[in-house]
């Protein structure tokens, strides 16, 4: 139960810090943060998370890290159900937090699109699905690369918090325009419930790509860097 609590309020952190910031935040007259500053948001939740509490579960908050886990031989396939779930429920709790928020804004008139991704009309410099998709499953397929190789017995103790938190960083800034960047199915489907409509339509492929690419890297990894 430590673990899946771990999970939950980890997963919680990363939505609200980072899809909070870029409801708030990104945009906000003359001061906003922007892409930037969205994309260290979302880095950053994942950074201080991992220190808080990667000790207890591991500090995945992402359905796809789980599985690319799993994959890598570095998590027992027992525990991917309760660590979904809690990673799940953890992301929507934020985002009813966020709602709250949001809602009471003196001229609330709607969510709109609530930062949730999408791809065609959703996509925020209208990119495709096939962009989308591709995207979505190369750059998870990294994360977990980096994750698998930062947190690895002979690399450098006490770093990979910090490189997993940038990577994500990085991710953001690349993936922001095409698809307001995923690689994390838990964060998805937490905004697309908000957003409703076209935006849960579309959910089923920030579930594929990102769980294809992240199970992709567990397996590469496994083959050609676990015994280095």
């Amino acid at each position: 139960m430590k673990k899946l609590f771990a999970e939950f309020f980890g997963t919680f952190w990363l939505v609200f810090g980072g899809c909070g910031s870029a409801i708030f935040a990104a945009a906000f007259p003359e001061v906003g943060i922007g892409l930037l500053g969205v994309s260290l948001a979302f880095g950053l939740t994942v950074l201080t998370m991992a220190y808080a509490v990667g000790h207890v579960s591991g500090a995945h908050f992402n359905p796809a890290v789980s599985f690319g886990l799993w994959a890598g031989g570095k998590f027992e396939a027992k525990e991917l159900v309760g660590y979904i779930i809690a990673q799940v429920i953890g992301a929507i709790a934020a985002a009813g937090v966020l709602y709250l928020i949001v809602s009471g804004k003196g001229d609330f008139t709607g969510i709109g699109g609530f930062a949730a991704n999408g791809y065609g009309e959703l996509s925020p410099g209208g990119y495709s699905m096939m962009s989308v998709l591709i995207t979505e499953f190369v750059l998870t397929m990294f994360f977990l690369l980096i994750i698998l190789g930062s947190t690895y017995p002979k690399a450098p103790k006490g770093f990979a918090g910090i490189a997993i938190g940038l990577a994500l960083t990085l991710i953001h800034l690349i993936s922001i325009p095409i698809s307001n960047t995923s690689v994390n199915p838990a964060r998805s489907t937490s905004q697309a419930l908000f957003a409703g409509g076209d935006f849960t339509a579309q959910l089923w492929l920030f579930w594929l790509a990102p769980i294809a690419g992240a199970i992709v890297a567990g397996f590469i990894h496994k083959a050609f860097f676990d015994k280095t």
